[in-house]
């Protein structure tokens, strides 16, 4: 059974529709208005605030805590500053990505460690001989993300101090509604956005000075159909859509390395050690037998299908996680998962899992694509990821 979040006082008073979706066990709402597109647009042009607690939190503390993170982490940890925040996947000893999320340094001793699925047996049994402590915060610490170009002025507005100096990727403490909060300059949908993080018995007042201080720039919530447009536009991949977590894979076809998802720039090589960089390594010196691309679907092949049986063009507005065939001359390639029609960018894209020869720019396949109940391909170019790279969320 979903429980709440500590927001959900909130975001259920809101949520005039009651769509609901779950997100590990949590209730997630799915949209708050009667179409996603208004919660869509206040992410683009506005302010929009989402419920991100159901994300799995974890400190670790001590001694040995970089250690710990350099040990499971597939970049370099002794890089990370206090006060600046990494994006990671982290993998088993094939190599095989077990998840992705941001490590926040808060001190020298001190990470905040978030999480698609449950870590903390993962980093248990990788923390053997450390001096640390790994402590499980995910109901104890709530999350918000504020994001949309309106967001850095709501911000300023509820802590009453200038953000400009808040660098992407970085962290500040601060104080919300006379709350102490934790704010890091991340985000999950392209755009300029901060993530803060809130202990939950305090959580709804967060909310309150939030929502008042939004109110003079159009803030609205947000629901998850709004964040899986914005963050396909925004080239950020899913687990169990883009890939598989290699702890639910059942099939060698459904593990996947960081180099096959479009995270081998995340992956430091020339450090002296962590969990599966024997496995990277012959990789990358082989190479990688997919890779993940953009695919940029021809609409006027869609209008085609639509066509040969008298109907205009209906497409859903919601991201089609499930993934479809793609193919090149009549054979079986890869596959295509988040399809969706980016509102900004004014087209239907999805991200593709293809071979190396496949993968380059400019390549021609085509899509499985049904309509009434008839299969079919349309057209599809291969495209550069992100297909939205908006200058304002680095500003």
């Amino acid at each position: 059974m979903s429980v709440g979040t500590a927001f959900h006082p909130r975001t259920a008073a809101l949520n005039t529709t009651m769509a609901w979706g779950e997100w590990s066990g949590y209730f997630a709402a799915a949209v708050y208005a009667d179409f996603h597109d208004i919660e869509y647009n206040a992410i683009r042009e506005q302010a929009a605030l989402i419920d991100v607690s159901p994300l799995y939190k974890y400190e670790i503390t001590g001694p040995d805590a970089a250690r710990l993170v350099d040990r499971v982490a597939t970049r370099d940890a002794s890089k990370l500053a206090v006060g600046r925040v990494i994006y990671t996947p982290w993998c088993n000893e094939d190599g095989k990505v077990i998840d992705d999320g941001t490590i926040t340094r808060r001190a020298e001793d001190t990470f905040f460690w978030t999480a698609a699925d449950p870590q903390f047996r993962w980093f248990s049994m990788n923390a053997a001989g450390l001096d640390i402590g790994i402590e499980d915060v995910s109901e104890r610490v709530a999350a918000v993300a504020l994001q949309g170009p309106r967001s850095r002025d709501v911000l300023e507005g509820a802590t009453r101090r200038a953000w400009d100096d808040v660098r992407y990727f970085g962290h500040r403490r601060s104080e919300i509604g006379g709350v102490e909060v934790d704010v890091t300059r991340t985000g999950y949908t392209g755009d300029l956005g901060y993530e803060i993080w809130v202990a939950s018995e305090a959580a709804t007042d967060v909310w309150d000075a939030l929502w008042e201080a939004g109110e003079p720039h159009g803030i609205r919530p947000a629901g998850i159909r709004a964040l899986d447009v914005a963050r396909v536009e925004a080239g950020l991949i899913l687990i169990e859509a883009e890939y598989t977590s290699a702890r639910h894979a059942i099939s060698p076809e459904q593990q996947y390395s960081p180099f096959e998802i479009g995270l081998g720039p995340f992956v430091n090589l020339d450090k002296p050690a962590f969990v599966g960089k024997q496995a990277l390594t012959r990789e990358h010196a082989k190479g990688s037998g997919r890779r993940l691309v953009g695919l940029d679907v021809d609409w006027m092949g869609i209008e085609a299908m639509f066509a040969r049986h008298d109907l205009p063009p209906g497409v859903s507005a919601l991201v089609n996680r499930d993934p479809v065939p793609v193919y090149k001359d009549n054979r079986r390639a890869g596959r295509a998962t988040s399809v969706t029609w980016g509102p900004t960018i004014k087209r239907m894209v999805g991200f593709g899992s293809l071979p190396p020869p496949l993968a380059e720019p400019g390549t021609r396949v085509s899509v499985e694509w049904s309509v009434e109940g008839e299969r079919g391909k349309v057209g599809a170019t291969v495209v550069e990821l992100p297909f939205l790279d908006l200058p304002r969320k680095r500003a």
